[in-house]
């Protein structure tokens, strides 16, 4: 057997290993692929799911009904509990991999057969939030475009886990971490939502007059237009018409930046609040609390 059988031969076996950890999964207007998590859990890419709160599951050939039990769009996890379990078990979870590494994208056939995508490892970097301000733990982007397999597992070149794809911005294929997935299934499970930061405050773009860019050293804020009936921000002392500069470490007139201070590990702690009023500036703290479920 030459080297190009060999490589071959070893890929259809990472494949055949991995076969008992992916589904299918009938929700939404097509079939998607999804992650057999626990035996009795699936977990999948929140955007491909629509509105549906129920699915079928089939995992070669074998269908199981299911409900959603929560769904986080901030880190675009769907959480699935089976009505029967499946048997199968996750891979083991991988190190992270370096850019020009090679990846499987495992995905799920209509019977719930497995299908494979070779993939390169585009880019890698630290932990970054989504423009949703959901945490991932590692950014590893791919150089391959998803289909129904988006929402299947991603695994290195041993056949260890490095999570769930799913598309990302200009449907650049990117890995919802095994860790990141881990953090949220059981809060998802639990609660069906993972709790978010909030301050009651709306917000409306403004521009910083030119007399006050020296003091304030910057040109755009935020004007607080309204305040939640004892949210944070009225408890606090922040009134209509105050114009926000800071919180923490966020410059208002920054593209992205501000949900990240919303997380769920920011609940329950104070924020540093710099603002403009009647031309002079303030510094107010503010105890973040959990946003209200709509």
């Amino acid at each position: 057997m030459d080297i190009i059988e060999q490589f071959s031969s070893a890929l259809a076996d990472r494949l055949a290993a991995a076969a008992p950890a992916v589904v299918a999964l009938k929700a939404g207007s097509r079939p998607r692929s999804g992650i057999l998590w626990r035996p009795g859990v699936v977990v999948t890419s929140e955007q491909v799911i629509g509105d549906q709160d129920t699915a079928v599951v089939v995992q070669g050939g074998t269908e199981v009904t299911a409900k959603l039990a929560g769904r986080d769009p901030t880190t675009n996890i769907a959480v699935f509990r089976l009505d029967a379990p499946l048997a199968g078990a996750l891979p083991a979870q991988g190190a992270a991999p370096r850019p020009g590494s090679l990846a499987m994208v495992v995905g799920a056939n209509p019977v719930g057969l497995p299908t494979g995508r070779l993939a390169m490892v585009h880019a890698t970097g630290p932990a970054w939030h989504s423009m949703a301000g959901g945490r991932i733990d590692t950014l590893i982007r791919l150089d391959v475009r998803l289909g129904a397999d988006e929402g299947g597992p991603v695994l290195d070149a041993t056949g260890a886990l490095l999570g769930m794809s799913t598309s990302g911005p200009r449907r650049r294929a990117l890995v919802i971490p095994a860790a990141t997935i881990a953090r949220v299934v059981d809060p998802l499970l639990e609660h069906g939502h993972v709790a978010r930061g909030w301050l009651g405050v709306g917000l409306q773009p403004v521009a910083i007059p030119d007399s006050l860019h020296a003091s304030t050293g910057q040109s755009r804020g935020a004007m607080v237009l309204q305040l939640v009936t004892q949210a944070p921000a009225e408890q606090a002392g922040l009134l209509p018409g105050d114009i926000l500069l800071t919180i923490d470490n966020f410059r208002f007139g920054q593209r992205r930046g501000l949900a990240s201070l919303m997380g769920p590990d920011r609940i329950g702690k104070s924020v540093a609040v710099r603002l403009l009023r009647a031309g002079e500036i303030k510094e107010i703290g503010v105890v973040i609390a959990a946003r209200p479920r709509s």
